[in-house]
């Protein structure tokens, strides 16, 4: 090792990597309970998924090693190499990939499965993160941000394409990126505003909605602007906008998956069957309701261990987890994971390289949003989506993809003593 990189051990944020620890060792813990088998109870097993687990886990800490003994400007130079990397790997996944519960978004190498979609997430970080601090003193600010939304974009679009709609919706945490960077806070609020029409046009009249919109951009014209040909155009444009997405709701939501329909129906309890499509949440919100303040204690779930709770070892470990720790055990990891993001937050904030806090953002935003919808599904507030709990879900990909994503930012801010930008 060399004196540099020995030099960096007293600036590793320790405080970071110990919660890190602490959340896997939950999650482990919880795959372990999740999957139990009386048959094989050793948590070694590797014939089981714990024992898997186990060795994702290892393999991870071991790529976290490797990570903060190399050298810091590695990440920076090969940025848009990794970036091009991954974008290859998932424009090569669509045809030789594998087919794995319903999406082709799968290399298949031995026993091995890797999903580049979630994988290369952090290359996406990297690549985005290298424009930006390249190009952020440029005085094309509109070029800019086109050309960032492109790269964050176009692999959103490879990975729709591969019928992993749910994975994509997470690249949309590069939006807070972008806003910490300069964008406007009028396009967060747009997007929210579409979200809130979509739902309106499906349980509500679009007759109403569309009076309620021509009356809001009537008294904004006449209040918040100078009441100019210009304003008027541009208080036009948003109702058409707004219009056009209330009218064509029911287009984009018959055009939608099977699958997909029935999950935006389940949110929004719209004639939901629970012993068929509401099945899922039915039993997560009795598992979860079961568990009361306490929970019924470590391995003492029902409704995961006999199946009643689907992919309780993945998208539904929460509901184990609130089945068996209780409102006070789920408080209790939502806390870590609260402070984890907002201590990267910080980390950001105090880099002396606009590439470190710029990927430094993207790693909270990654886990925020992977964090929000994760829960949010469990609990009934979102629909749907199949997305991992981040150091908590089983499987390899999801593990390796978060644990490269936050070591990365640790071993950049490990040597931002050393950056003399």
């Amino acid at each position: 090792m060399s004196d540099r990189r020995s030099n960096i051990v007293p600036h590793i944020d320790w405080f970071s990597i110990g919660i890190y620890g602490a959340i896997v060792m939950i999650g482990w813990l919880n795959i372990y309970s999740a999957v139990y088998n009386p048959a094989h109870p050793g948590i070694f097993d590797f014939s089981q998924r714990y024992g898997k687990q186990f060795v994702w886990i290892i393999t991870g800490f071991v790529m976290a090693f490797l990570i903060m003994v190399s050298e810091a400007n590695f990440f920076s130079v090969f940025s848009y190499i990794l970036y091009g990397i991954t974008i290859l790997a998932l424009i090569a996944v669509r045809f030789i990939g594998r087919d794995i519960a319903g999406s082709h978004s799968w290399f298949r190498i031995g026993a091995i499965g890797i999903q580049p979609a979630e994988l290369g997430i952090f290359a996406i970080n990297l690549g985005l993160a290298k424009y930006l601090s390249n190009e952020k003193k440029a005085a094309d600010y509109k070029k800019i941000r086109l050309i960032a939304a492109a790269m964050v974009l176009f692999p959103m679009l490879l990975i729709i394409l591969q019928n992993e709609t749910g994975v994509a919706v997470t690249y949309t945490a590069f939006i807070f990126v972008l806003y910490r960077e300069g964008l406007s806070g009028n396009i967060l609020m747009g997007g929210l505003l579409l979200i809130i029409l979509f739902i309106l046009a499906l349980v509500g009249s679009k007759l109403v909605i569309s009076i309620v919109l021509i009356a809001l951009a009537l008294i904004a014209f006449l209040i918040f602007t100078r009441r100019k040909i210009k304003d008027l155009t541009k208080v036009g444009a948003i109702l058409a906008l707004c219009l056009v997405m209330v009218f064509g709701t029911s287009y984009a939501f018959q055009h939608l998956e099977p699958h997909q329909r029935k999950r935006i129906q389940v949110f929004l309890q719209q004639n939901v069957n629970n012993s068929k499509e509401g099945y899922n949440l039915h039993q997560a919100e009795i598992a979860i309701g079961s568990g009361g303040l306490f929970g019924k204690g470590y391995l003492q779930g029902t409704q995961a261990k006999l199946n009643y709770v689907p992919a309780h070892a993945t998208d539904f470990i929460f509901v184990n987890l609130c089945e068996e720790w209780g409102f006070v055990g789920a408080t209790f990891l939502a806390i870590l994971f609260f402070v984890l993001i907002v201590r990267i937050i910080f980390l950001a904030e105090r880099q002396r390289s606009p590439f470190s806090r710029i990927y430094g953002y993207g790693v909270a935003s990654i886990l925020f949003i992977h964090v929000a919808i994760n829960v949010g599904m469990n609990l009934g507030l979102v629909p749907i989506i199949g997305i991992p709990l981040p150091f908590i879900s089983y499987g390899g990909s999801s593990f390796w993809a978060f644990t490269l994503l936050l070591f990365i930012f640790l071993r950049l801010d490990a040597d931002r003593l050393q950056i003399l930008r």
